[in-house]
C-alpha cells in the first residue's frame, strides 16, 4: 500500500517508517488526551503498541515518524494512505506539543505533498479536520490546499455527540501551477 519512498529528508526533519524504538516518543503525545482530542481513535496506550507496531512496520504501514533532526527524536507522525476514490491519498498529521507552532507539522507535510504528486503522481490530496481546530485547518491552508466542503454533524463520536468536519483538497494541475510550493 504504501508508496512512499522513504526517508523523506527536509531541512529540519526526517520522516521514516516506525520502529519499536519509537514507543515512548510516540507515546510521550499519542498518549495525551489534550494532543488526540480531535483524532477519531483517540489516545493510544502502552496496550495498543503491539498491533501499533505490528501495522506500522509493515507494508500496510499508514503512519510515518517524524523525527526532528537537532533533538534526534519522534516529534509527531504524518498519517498518509489511499482513499477511497482512485489516485487519491489523505494526509493528516499529530505533533508532541513542544513541537507544534514551529512550522514543524508544514514542514513535513509539505514533503510528503511533493512526494505525493512529484514521484507518486497521484491526482489528488484530500485532508479533514475539524472546524474547532484551527491549527490543523491553518497548516491545510498554509500547503495550499483548497476548502471544499463543512459537512455537518457527519462524524459520531458517542459521549462527544455529533462533530463537524472540514474537508480540503490539492489536485495535481493546482499543485503544479503553483510551482510546486
Amino acid at each position: 500500500m504504501t508508496a512512499l519512498q522513504l526517508p523523506l529528508e527536509t531541512e529540519r526533519v526526517v520522516i521514516r517508517r516506525f520502529t519499536p524504538d519509537d514507543a515512548p516518543d510516540l507515546l510521550s503525545y499519542a498518549g495525551d488526551p489534550a494532543v488526540m482530542a480531535w483524532i477519531p481513535q483517540g489516545t493510544m496506550t502502552v496496550n495498543e503498541m503491539p498491533n501499533y507496531t505490528a501495522v506500522n512496520t509493515s507494508d500496510e504501514a499508514a503512519d510515518f515518524m517524524v523525527v526532528h533532526k537537532r533533538a534526534r527524536r519522534v516529534i509527531g507522525h504524518i498519517s498518509f494512505h489511499p482513499w477511497f476514490a482512485e489516485n487519491t491519498w489523505e494526509i493528516g498529521w499529530v505533533f508532541h506539543p513542544a513541537y507544534q507552532r514551529q512550522g514543524l507539522a508544514t514542514e513535513a507535510a509539505r514533503a510528503v505533498m511533493d512526494h505525493a504528486f512529484g514521484v507518486m503522481h497521484i491526482h489528488r490530496l484530500i485532508a479533514t479536520c475539524q472546524p474547532q481546530n484551527p491549527a490543523s485547518w491553518r497548516v491545510m491552508e498554509k500547503l495550499g490546499l483548497r476548502r471544499e466542503g463543512h459537512f455537518l454533524r457527519c462524524i459520531y463520536r458517542g459521549d462527544d455527540g455529533w462533530w463537524d468536519e472540514y474537508f480540503y483538497a490539492l489536485l495535481a494541475e493546482e499543485w503544479e501551477k503553483r510551482g510546486k510550493r
